[in-house]
């Protein structure tokens, strides 16, 4: 009879489990269609907003691309200021993931073969070879 009842309990673990395995799946599924929409609504139009960077709570500079001037914004609460016109040669353009020439991977990559806090604490405690030193670092 126990035996039973704590099977009974697995199964009911990997049911739910599984059920949220394919909501998970559905969402992810889900969320990338509607952000595919939402580009292609804003594809093809005149107006498009390259980058934005925060300068203070609120306040931000924003780069945009109207028809085939581009100009930097400052925008704020209340208030939208043209800075400037920027010639179209000094744009950087970014690829589709956001930032220039980075990939994921190579992001991933570059972040699991540092050295761990200890090694660089280790590294940092040795001296470089002929390294002159006034006798108080001991």
């Amino acid at each position: 009879m126990y035996l039973t009842g704590g099977m009974d309990s697995y199964a009911q673990l990997i049911t739910v489990l599984v059920v949220f395995v394919v909501v998970l799946a559905i969402a992810a599924v889900v969320t990338k269609y509607i952000a595919r929409y939402q580009k292609t609504q804003s594809s093809g139009s005149n107006i498009e907003l390259l980058e934005t960077v925060q300068i203070a709570a609120g306040k931000y500079i924003q780069l945009i691309r109207l028809g085939d001037t581009y100009a930097a914004i400052a925008v704020c609460k209340d208030t939208v200021t043209m800075l400037c016109q920027v010639p179209e040669e000094q744009i950087a353009r970014r690829n589709e993931a956001g930032e220039p020439g980075v990939r994921f991977r190579e992001l991933m990559d570059s972040m699991l073969h540092r050295e761990s806090p200890t090694q660089r604490q280790g590294n940092a405690l040795q001296k470089p070879e002929g390294e002159q030193t006034d006798g108080f670092d001991r």
